[in-house]
């Protein structure tokens, strides 16, 4: 667990950095710092539950906005037939926008859930 939570730490430290020039870095720097943040506390084996919670749920709502939302991941799929969100990293069409947060939050669940699970099992 060590190195999966040093691994995304890194990776979500990355993906805050990326988020330099995006429209709205205000609310994806911080999405992505506190996923890192989180896992370099597990990495530290210092496990705080009820942030992995919030960070779920604050996460969650915010996907849940962005699947049904117009120009949304329901769009994309509908729509625009599920096109290609990784031919260019410009993200020219809205519902591609969406989809790629769609995703990088579904990421974020998907780590502090783990997270949430293993330090459940560790105490």
């Amino acid at each position: 667990m060590k190195f999966f939570n040093i691994f995304f730490c890194v990776i979500f430290i990355i993906f805050a950095g990326l988020q330099y020039n995006d429209p709205d870095p205000y609310v994806w720097m911080p999405i992505y710092l506190f996923a890192s943040w989180c896992c370099l506390m597990a990495a530290r084996q210092r496990f705080y539950r009820r942030w992995y919670l919030v960070g779920i749920a604050v996460y969650f709502v915010y996907a849940l906005y962005l699947f049904f939302t117009k120009d949304g991941v329901i769009d994309w799929m509908s729509q625009h037939q599920a096109e290609n969100i990784a031919q260019t990293m410009k993200a020219e069409k809205p519902w591609i926008e969406d989809t790629r947060e769609f995703f990088g939050l579904f990421i974020c669940i998907a780590v502090l859930g783990i997270n949430y699970f293993y330090s459940k099992k560790k105490s």
